[in-house]
Order: structure tokens, then sequence, then C-alpha cells
């Protein structure tokens, strides 16, 4: 007995041929934008000299974490990168991740907030967000570049929708959290939904969805490496460079770039959402 086959594969790319052809303008629109940010972003921070690029840092980071081990790794770490020649890929590294980690927490958080307040949405945003964080990397790649070609615009695309959900979950996750008594007493007092919101539920939330901002940080630095496959260069790219050309050193070099970028910034993402002084 021949079953016949579903042609699950043949709909998607047939959907994803369609919003191709008949939505171009608006991603190249999107394109358009996200590029100039990114220039914009990436051409600052290549502007400043290195060694004042680190002294902001450290301050940055003394000022948000109030840690001596956290600042003086921050910069130990950012002056190893610098001496091993790898400064320009990092910038270009972390302009990509925080354009990137800006757009999926201005898109997952309001998201985050709708469903915890709306139990309908909650239920379609739910089984949507299982599926984004079981679905392999790679396949976020696949329309990424028939919407945007390669290059960073791509890198950035795929990156958002990959780091997006955490943002949205744990959002929602501590709005939930909040204890109901304390929430029956903002209503006896006559607060309105939204006045409960922002007074009460958000900063009560605030450790759990800062937990999900750190999330979606480390997911997008994650997220680098794979990217660099459809142009996104930086860190990523010199690793990728390096596995294609059997450099082992120079792509242990990148990886352990990668990682002291990370290690900061979820050291001072901690701190910030600890609350701790």
């Amino acid at each position: 007995m021949n079953i016949p086959r579903i042609p699950v594969g043949d709909v998607i790319e047939s959907s994803i041929n369609f919003l191709v052809e008949h939505f171009s303008f608006a991603t190249k629109a999107f394109s358009a934008f996200l590029e100039a940010g990114l220039d914009v972003v990436e051409g600052v921070m290549k502007a400043c000299p290195p060694w004042a690029f680190i002294i902001i840092v450290g301050l940055i980071t003394w000022k948000l974490a109030k840690s001596k081990r956290t600042t003086t790794f921050a910069v130990a770490g950012l002056l190893l990168i610098w001496n091993i020649g790898l400064w320009k890929a990092t910038v270009s590294t972390i302009a990509l991740v925080i354009v990137a980690t800006m757009l999926a927490l201005m898109i997952g958080i309001p998201i985050g907030i709708l469903a915890a307040m709306n139990k309908h949405i909650n239920r379609v945003v739910m089984p949507v967000l299982d599926v984004m964080q079981t679905m392999p990397a790679f396949v976020y790649l696949i329309p990424a570049i028939p919407f945007f070609g390669l290059g960073k615009v791509a890198a950035i695309f795929s990156t958002i929708i990959f780091a997006m959900p955490p943002s949205i979950r744990l959002t929602c996750l501590g709005i939930k959290q909040v204890p109901s008594e304390l929430v029956e007493c903002a209503e006896a007092f006559g607060s309105n939904r939204w006045q409960r919101l922002f007074k009460l539920e958000l900063p009560i939330a605030t450790p759990t969805i800062m937990a999900g901002v750190n999330q979606t940080v480390m997911l997008a630095l994650s997220m680098v490496v794979i990217a660099a496959m459809i142009g996104a260069k930086g860190l990523g790219g010199e690793v990728w460079k390096a596995i294609q050309r059997l450099q082992m050193g120079k792509g242990f070099e990148a990886g352990i770039g990668i990682v002291i970028v990370a290690m900061i910034m979820d050291q001072v993402l901690q701190k910030l959402g600890s609350g701790k002084k």
C-alpha cells in the first residue's frame, strides 16, 4: 500500500517564494534601514581608538556591575583581543550582536507581555516558541538568503529569529509569577490594567525579564559563527575562515574572542538583573 507523501517541504518553499516575489519591496526597505543602522553603530565603534574603547567598556562595566573582578576581566580580555589582532572583527561582532539583540527585545518583550495578559495569545505563542527553540539553528539561514541575500542583514535577521524566544518566554513567565495577592491589592486600590502592569508587574518581573535578556544576548553570540556562513564576518567569519583553511590556532583565537565578549556581557547582565550593588 502506497501512502501519498505529504508535500510539507514543497508547501514551505512555495510560501517563501510567494513572500519573496510579492513582498520584496518591504524586505528591501527593511534591509536598507537595518544596514544603515548597523553601519552607524559599527562606524562609531570603529572610529573610537581601541585603548579608548577599552577604557569606556571598563567604566561602563564598573558602573553597571560594581565588581572589580568583572571590570578587570573585561579590560584584560579586550586587551588580549587587541593584542592578537582581532580588534576589528570583535567590534564588528559586538555591533551585530547589539543591533540583533535590540531588535529581538523590541519584538520579544511586548509579545511576552501580551502573552501574559491574554490567554488566547498565550495559547498561540507558546507552541510557536517550542518550535522555534527546538529548530536547528542552520534552518534559520534558509529564509534569510532569499529575503535579504548574502551579507550582514541576512545574518541579523536569522540571529533575531534564533535569539528572540527566551525574551518572550521569560517576560511572560515573570509577569505570571507576580503574587496574586499583590495584584488583588492593586485592583482594590483602583488600578487599571495598564497601571497594574507598569507600576506593579513589570518592576517585580524585572529580574526574570533580565534573565531573558541575558539568554537572548548569549544566543545571539552563539549564532555569530553560524551566521558567518551567510556573510556575518566578524569573529564568526574568522572562525569560518580558519575552518576552511585548517588554521587551528587562528580558529581557537577567534573562539576565545567570542568567549571573552560573551563572558563580559553575561557577567554585566547578571549583576544588572540581580540588582546587587
